[in-house]
């Protein structure tokens, strides 16, 4: 296996994902709303409205705790209602929803690595270029990896930054990230960055066109939306135990995908198709 192929076709990729608005949008997009907006709305609102219509809006705090794990309950000793609030909303109830960042992010530019082609006519000098299929394959994975984690984790540190900033007249101290955080970072959103592209580029390189692949992928958004509302209805909380074996899972639904795309994936079957 050639690495130097391999990455010469991941730059390539990522120089043409640069040109391509419709990939950088929900890049920009995203982020803001997720790292700026949200948590901004969810600790100032508290903040600013007093504890009387806190309650009367959100009900009695400790039915919202019931179902929470005893290990996480620890952190709401202490806490008044505003800060409870913060902690339950940002640190909690926020959580899952930065899953969807490494699959939209993954899906997005995975989309465009051979629906994209295709679309500028650049399929054919890729497909004839001497490299093998397995470095074909890896170089489009890696192209659409590379941003996909890192934009992820740029989210993050953005997220991190504004909690603590717009929290520390409520808290008087730096109090984020929460331990789940750390491997929701560091080994959940990996994987399903890994998930989204190893799939992505599958089924980009079975369809016409950017768009179409794209809304093929985007439909694996359902998994993380099932971490929601898990956590919304009680029923799962992410605590750190849960996290390391939800990314094992998936990282095993990882080896698995990747493996079978690889063993589906043809030159031979591209070529006809152009």
């Amino acid at each position: 296996m050639n690495w130097r192929s391999i990455w010469a076709i991941a730059l390539k990729d990522l120089k043409e994902v640069r040109q391509n608005k419709a990939v950088w949008g929900p890049a920009v997009v995203v982020p803001v709303v997720f790292a700026i907006a949200m948590p901004l709305l969810f600790i100032i609102l508290p903040q600013a409205l007093p504890v009387e219509d806190i309650e009367r809006e959100l009900g009695d705090m400790d039915a919202m705790l019931r179902n929470m794990p005893p290990s996480l309950l620890a952190l709401f000793d202490g806490k008044s209602l505003e800060q409870m609030f913060v902690l339950y909303m940002a640190g909690f109830m926020l959580a899952p929803l930065f899953q969807v960042m490494p699959l939209m992010f993954s899906t997005v530019i995975g989309s465009d690595s051979f629906a994209g082609e295709r679309e500028r006519k650049t399929m054919e000098a890729l497909l004839y270029a001497p490299t093998s299929d397995l470095e074909l394959f890896l170089g489009k994975v890696l192209a659409a990896v590379l941003p996909a984690i890192g934009l992820s984790w740029l989210t993050y540190i953005i997220y991190i930054i504004v909690v603590n900033i717009a929290s520390y007249p409520l808290f008087g101290r730096i109090w984020f990230p929460l331990p789940t955080w750390w491997p929701l970072m560091l080994w959940l959103t990996p994987a399903l960055a890994v998930l989204g592209i190893s799939a992505t580029v599958l089924v980009s390189s079975r369809v016409k066109t950017f768009m179409e692949a794209y809304q093929m992928s985007a439909s694996l958004v359902v998994l993380v939306l099932g971490l929601v509302i898990g956590q919304i209805s009680g029923v799962l909380f992410l605590g750190v135990g849960t996290v390391l074996v939800i990314g094992t899972l998936v990282w095993l639904v990882d080896a698995l995908l990747i493996h079978l795309s690889v063993k589906n994936f043809k030159r031979s079957a591209l070529i006809a198709k152009l």
